[in-house]
This record gives structure tokens, C-alpha cells and sequence, in this order.
């Protein structure tokens, strides 16, 4: 499986070499999903080239991050069937035309691999919406099932590629299992990444990885075609760079499956009229209190709380959010 990335990559490097349609007048590099659509929109962009430009960035970055475990061998031919839809005025939503990295633990009826083997319907999901999905995003083994104690303590080891490696810090100890999902968002090796989560698996490595990660209440997403760890506690969820563009996945993910029946039919009810995208507001902070424990964000050398942590509660208090701070725990 690494040889066949390796391969894969080395040709996504000689396409893009010998003239893959990039569009310089697009900034690429932190794309959102609204700029990515909008790039589409106004000709500035083409899911070819977008594709082209995260594949030269796993290229690029893989052989140090193991963020992702396998590239998707259609993920160019995904690409320009969007391009051609869109020519002709469809376009299924949001995700259309996006290029999405899936956790390893998720099947998606093509040729890419599922570490543990499982049928998938996610998968399905992802392309009725429209997108490209670019390959698999690595996890621990068996999902941190072997234990860190046996990794010398260490999260975020696989033995097919080696330790999954923060992009900021790389020697940082990294938790939860969607660490591959996270890095590879972090990294712009993904418009967005989906993940999964028992307990702590999203939330904790996209914090990590200063991404964000929504887990979804349990039955929002179906768990069909996801390696299986507690019924009761299994959720998919996006990881992505921005609120915004983790709202875009989200909706595009929700809803009531069939094959997963028992969670989905009664959570689905709860789903917002209107979708979750209508909460995107500027104000939206206007008026909530927000608590803050005393010393969360507190590290060794202070640079957190002096500048990151300062500027961020400035900035919610400025949208009208009360901040409490410093409550006990």
C-alpha cells in the first residue's frame, strides 16, 4: 500500500510538472470551501487544478507527515467530471468539485483500500454531493487500539507508514485516531476531512492541530461502512481549517440512512429546517456567555496565553460575547 502512494504521488508530480491547468490568479494555499466555489464561479479555478495542487502537496509534505495512506488513482478523473458538470450548470452543492480526504476507517465502493475491510455508503454520500474524494487520511492502528504504552507512549504511530507527525510541532504527542484527518487539513493537503470518533478522536487532534472538528451527536451521521467500536458512541464528523467550511461538510453528511436505521431515524428529526449553514452569522456570539477554566490555556513558556489565547478573547468579545475567565475546575 505505501509503494502504490508512492507511485501514485510520483505520477500526480508529472502531471502537475507537465501542464496540469493550474489557475495562479487563485490563492490556493488555506482555500475555503466558499473561496473554492467562488473560484469556480468566476473561472479562476477548476477542480482539475485544485486536485493537481493537493496532490503535489502530499507529494510534498506526505514523506514526513504520514498523513495520508493512500491516494485515490481517479481522484483527477473525479476532478474533471466536476469540471464538465459545471460547464454544463449542474452542481449538487457546496462540496461540488472539493477534494476531501476520508478517514481510513471509512470504506468508499472504489479502489482505495480500507485498512480493516468494510462496505461503505459514505463514500456514496460524499459523491452524490458532488466531491472528489482524494484518497484515505491515516489513523493509529486499529484507531489507537495498540496502546500507547507499546508506542513508547507515543499517539498517532502506524506501522505501515511510521508516527503521524504534527505539522507545527513535530515532535508533539498527538491523541485521538482521526490524527491523519487533522495533520492533513492543518497541512492544505485537503479542502476538508472527514473523521470518526469514539471517544476523544476528532476533538482532540483537531485541537492539536489548531483545525476544527465537529463531532456530531451520535445518529446525525451514519455509521454504515465505518469499522464499528461502540455503537452508542460512534460518530462521523468533518475536520477541516475553518468553522465555516466544517459546517459545509457537516450538512452535506447528516441525515437519515436506511442501513444504519436505529441511530439515524430518530436523530434525524433534529436536524435544524433549513440546514445548519444558516447559523453562519457574524453576530452569531452576540449575546452568549462563553467560560473559560482556569489555567487551559496556560504552557510552560506563556506564549499562548500572551498573544493566541489574548487575541481570540478579544475577538469574541468584540462580536458581543460575554467571557468569563479563570473559573475553577
Amino acid at each position: 500500500m505505501a509503494n502504490a502512494l508512492r507511485v501514485l504521488l510520483a505520477l500526480a508530480v508529472i502531471a502537475l510538472a507537465a501542464g496540469g491547468s493550474c489557475s495562479f490568479s487563485f490563492e490556493f494555499e488555506e482555500a475555503t470551501i466558499d473561496s473554492i466555489q467562488a473560484g469556480f464561479k468566476n473561472g479562476s479555478l477548476t477542480s482539475t487544478a485544485l486536485v493537481h495542487y493537493y496532490l503535489h502537496q502530499i507529494s510534498r509534505l506526505n514523506p514526513l507527515l504520514h498523513a495520508v495512506i493512500e491516494v485515490n488513482p481517479d481522484a483527477l478523473r473525479q476532478a474533471a467530471r466536476a469540471d464538465a458538470e459545471r460547464s454544463t450548470g449542474h452542481r449538487s452543492g457546496a462540496l461540488h468539485g472539493v477534494p476531501v480526504l476520508i478517514k481510513d476507517l471509512i470504506a468508499t465502493r472504489d479502489k482505495l483500500n480500507t485498512t480493516a475491510g468494510s462496505l461503505a455508503l459514505l463514500g456514496s454520500v460524499l459523491r452524490r454531493a458532488g466531491a472528489v474524494v482524494l484518497g484515505k487520511a491515516n489513523l493509529p492502528e486499529w484507531a489507537n487500539f495498540r496502546s500507547a504504552r507499546s508506542t513508547g507512549g507515543l499517539h498517532g504511530w502506524r506501522t505501515i507508514t511510521g508516527r503521524l507527525m504534527d505539522p507545527y510541532v513535530l515532535s508533539a504527542n498527538l491523541c485521538g485516531s482521526s490524527t491523519g484527518s487533522s495533520i492533513a487539513a492543518a497541512a492544505n493537503m485537503a479542502a476538508a476531512t472527514l473523521g470518526t470518533e469514539t471517544m476523544d478522536s476528532i476533538l482532540c487532534p483537531a485541537s492539536l492541530n489548531s483545525v476544527v472538528g465537529i463531532k456530531p451527536t451520535v445518529g446525525l451521521t451514519s455509521r454504515s461502512g465505518v469499522i464499528p467500536f461502540s455503537s452508542r458512541q460512534d460518530t462521523i464528523g468533518p475536520i477541516c481549517r475553518t468553522v465555516a467550511d466544517a459546517v459545509h461538510v457537516l450538512e452535506a453528511i447528516v441525515g437519515y440512512d436506511a442501513l444504519d436505521a436505529a441511530a439515524t431515524k430518530s436523530a434525524s428529526k433534529y436536524i435544524p429546517k433549513g440546514g445548519y449553514r444558516q447559523f453562519l452569522k457574524i453576530d452569531g456570539l452576540s449575546g452568549k456567555r462563553i467560560g473559560i477554566p482556569n489555567g487551559f490555556f496556560d504552557f510552560a513558556n506563556g506564549t499562548v496565553r500572551q498573544i493566541v489565547y489574548t487575541q481570540h478573547v478579544s475577538t469574541m468579545r468584540q462580536h458581543g460575547a460575554t467571557v468569563i475567565e479563570n473559573l475553577k475546575i
